[in-house]
């Protein structure tokens, strides 16, 4: 009998996450089914309750559930709370629900790991201020960069998400008119502006020489900010299919006690 887990989201049917469950399933042997469930934006919690009512183990929860997810959690893992944002939920022995977010780590585990990025004592940028960069900023003061700015079109929330994590690190916020000046040694875009081909405005020596550039987002074409740290002379420019496999894997570590391997599968959904 195999245990039943699931993505949740809406919209849903372009998720990869199934394929990568699958994936992991056949390479640990862990007897696993996994499924695409379309969440109503109007009442989230009543299908998330009912899975699990139904047997489910645990989900995964993407856009535009994230928070939800988090108000819903029985209890929450250090990073889930910092985050204010859950993306793995996982039914405990009582029938709880305890949240996690994974998303951090899957981008820490894909620099470090994957790409040997040293995030130790380099000068991190981070663009954008909502929901897909409160979730990464724990793991990320966590590998002891030397400085992290977040740096967003509305400084004011720039300000409040530093604050915030200011226990974690050296962290500031700032507009992104006020970056003229600085350098950093990594540059990650954490806004959704890549959905409309456009990237944020950022002074043209904001890339140090021989630094990183590094999109959250995913593509199987070459993204408008991996395309601008391309004409900045970037080392490496990076998409964010690496981080998607890695948050993955640590969700499926959670839930079955098993951290899978993920050069492979990375490697079979770049095709």
């Amino acid at each position: 009998m195999s245990d039943r887990y699931a993505v949740i989201g809406n919209p849903i049917e372009h998720s990869k996450s199934p394929l990568i469950h699958a994936a992991f399933a056949r390479q640990t042997g862990e007897a696993i089914e996994y499924g695409r469930l379309l969440g109503r934006l109007d009442d989230f919690e009543g299908d998330a309750k009912r899975f699990f009512t139904e047997g489910g183990k645990g989900l995964n929860v993407t856009v535009p559930f994230k928070e939800q997810a988090w108000r819903m959690a029985d209890e929450l893992s250090q990073r889930a709370h910092t985050a204010g944002a859950v993306n793995t939920l996982i039914r405990l022995e009582n029938n709880q629900l305890r949240g996690d977010n994974t998303d951090g780590v899957g981008l820490v585990r894909d620099l470090s790991h994957n790409h040997s990025f040293e995030l130790a004592d380099s000068r991190v940028l981070i663009l954008g201020a909502g929901g897909a960069v409160r979730g990464v900023l724990r793991p990320l003061l966590e590998a002891k960069p030397k400085r992290l700015i977040i740096a967003n079109r509305t400084a004011a929330k720039a300000y409040s998400l530093a604050t915030g994590v200011a226990e974690l690190g050296r962290v500031a916020g700032c507009g992104l008119d006020e970056l003229e000046g600085m350098e950093f040694d990594l540059i990650i875009n954490g806004t959704a502006a890549g959905l409309q081909g456009s990237v944020p405005q950022i002074p043209d020596s904001v890339l140090a020489k021989g630094g990183w550039c590094y999109d959250m987002l995913y593509s199987d074409q070459v993204t408008a900010f991996q395309q601008w740290g391309y004409d900045h002379k970037a080392s490496r420019a990076l998409d964010g299919l690496g981080m998607l496999v890695e948050q993955a894997a640590e969700s499926f570590r959670l839930w079955r006690g098993i951290l899978p391997h993920t050069k492979s599968v990375i490697a079979q959904l770049r095709g």
